[in-house]
């Protein structure tokens, strides 16, 4: 309890405290008639009532200054003025009111500390011998309290009640103080540890609130606690709904996983979004105790590791590739020089004179299908042994015109109709050599869609990091399921293809750092976008 809030009660306690004093002031049958009742009754009414008035003007105070030590300080020097009148108005060393002193002094210890609690009970001894030594002496008289009664109490129990009231002011005074130190130094441990408790749970709930990763808690009989907006994202139902479910309505893969024995289990399962998507989600399973050390719960975290999966996947893919590639071209390297020899053995055998004319038709195939032989191995080659590309500026506007130039000549492009929609200004960062190889194959591959003529043409955009280049027929297209394997190599929907002109195309592009992909325009037709670094 705060300083400001403890005065606020002692001052509501003391308007209780007036009231009740009237009260019982009323009822009292007075013994003593040296004190005449109505002067009495007035003097106390006078009293409570002015107690009642200070209380609700300090109550005022308080609430406009809030605590101060001057406030307390009045409120305690107050108390003291009043326990005093009130033991002047009933009697001085009759009356039975001397014990709101220890009051006081109690006040002063929970509100001021220990040291203020020894000043007062100093102040109430001084006051109250005070009161005792002046009504023997005679000296209060003037206000109606009478020296015979002290007289009656003779001077050794009149010293004994003194002392017996110090020692009590004194005791009450140290309890006090004692009592008001260990308080504040417990208020002080509440609240730091009340400020430790709420940054801990601001953190807490910060973590669980942005982590990226699935978060939730579930009771010991599998009933759903905390649920944080990552699990919402995945699942699909918010805080709100899934509290209290039981986790299997949920994730129905996870029904019994929280009951395994083996503690910090983790595993991973296929996961059926509500939009129809498949994920692979990776999770953990750890369960926590209570204070006593029973088990309270579980801590389920899991997260999408289906890209994790998938790159995975492709990294071996890509091992058993590079492994076979090295093998494969190593192999057609060693088919090349006896195929060479071959073909100059032909050639020779073709030559000689008086050869029967079915014997020439067979050499003609052999020599054709030996050179086809060398050109599907050189583009194997191509593609398994890439060449690292010698990267230089060039201005594309220009670069492409030079290359339908180039295609124009190519009787498999009459009835195709190139555009060159390249801004002039134009400018990428690429091996011309390499991409000419590229514009080739993607032109060819246009050419095949385009049997019965149409159009191509190539544009040019950017953005802040890329240089993006399309290419664009308006063909036949390509179906959703042949564009998933269209770069892989030896794949091929042409009767007489190698399907290895777009594999090598996306491996010159992958090391010039770009990528390729490919597009179907709501428009039809086929697009292939290339995307490189910008200079």
């Amino acid at each position: 309890m705060g300083s400001e809030r403890r005065l606020r009660l002692f001052i509501y306690a003391r308007i209780v405290v007036s009231f009740l004093f009237l009260a019982a002031t009323l009822l009292l049958e007075f013994q003593n008639k040296t004190i005449e009742i109505e002067r009495f009754q007035t003097g106390v009414i006078r009293l409570m009532a002015f107690s009642f008035v200070f209380s609700i003007i300090s109550l005022v105070f308080l609430k406009k200054l809030r605590f101060t030590q001057l406030l307390t300080n009045i409120q305690v020097v107050w108390d003291l003025l009043f326990v005093t009148v009130l033991i002047l108005f009933t009697g001085g060393i009759l009356s039975p009111y001397s014990f709101l002193y220890l009051l006081s002094i109690l006040i002063a210890g929970m509100l001021l500390g220990r040291r203020q609690a020894l000043y007062t009970a100093s102040l109430c001894g001084i006051l109250y011998g005070t009161i005792l030594d002046f009504q023997y002496f005679g000296y209060l008289s003037v206000i109606g309290l009478s020296q015979e009664d002290a007289y009656q109490f003779g001077a050794l129990r009149l010293f004994y009640t003194i002392a017996f009231n110090l020692i009590a002011f004194g005791l009450t005074a140290f309890v006090t103080g004692l009592l008001a130190e260990r308080a504040r130094l417990s208020e002080e441990a509440l609240k730091r540890s009340s400020i430790d408790y709420y940054e801990l749970a601001q953190l807490n709930s910060a973590i669980v609130t942005h982590s990226e990763s699935g978060l939730l808690t579930t009771t010991v009989a599998g009933r759903i606690r905390v649920f944080n907006p990552y699990a919402e994202a995945i699942a699909g139902l918010s805080q709100f709904d899934a509290y209290d479910k039981q986790i299997e309505t949920v994730f129905p893969q996870l029904n019994g996983c929280i009951n395994l024995n083996n503690d910090a289990t983790k595993l991973e399962f296929e996961y059926h979004r509500s939009d129809g998507t498949i994920i692979i989600l990776g999770y953990r399973v750890a369960s926590f105790t209570d204070s006593a050390g029973k088990l309270s719960g579980y801590i389920v975290s899991f997260r999408d590791v289906t890209n994790f999966r998938r790159l995975e996947a492709a990294l071996k893919k890509a091992d058993r590739l590079a492994a076979l590639g090295e093998l494969s071209a190593r192999m057609a390297h060693e088919i090349r020089n006896p195929l060479a020899a071959l073909c100059g053995s032909v050639q020779l055998l073709s030559g000689a004179k008086d050869l029967p004319e079915y014997d020439s038709r067979l050499l003609a195939i052999v020599t054709r299908e030996a050179e086809r032989l060398e050109t599907l191995i050189s583009e194997f080659l191509m593609y398994a042994r890439p060449t690292k590309p010698q990267v230089e500026r060039v201005a594309l506007f220009d670069y492409i015109k030079d290359e339908f130039i180039f295609l124009g000549n190519d009787p498999r492009f009459v009835n195709v109709v190139f555009w060159n929609l390249v801004p002039e200004s134009a400018e990428v960062s690429l091996d011309p050599n390499q991409f000419h190889q590229v514009i080739i194959n993607l032109a060819q591959n246009a050419a095949d869609a385009l049997q019965e003529g149409g159009w191509v043409k190539i544009e040019y955009s950017q953005s802040l990091e890329s240089a993006i280049i399309s290419v664009t027929d308006n063909g036949s297209g390509i179906a959703p399921e042949d564009a998933r394997n269209l770069f892989e190599p030896f794949w091929t929907t042409k009767p007489t293809g190698s399907g290895l002109g777009l594999a090598i195309s996306y491996r010159i592009i992958e090391a010039h750092g770009g990528s390729l992909a490919v597009e179907s325009p709501p428009a039809g037709g086929c697009r292939f976008v290339i995307t490189l670094p910008r200079l």
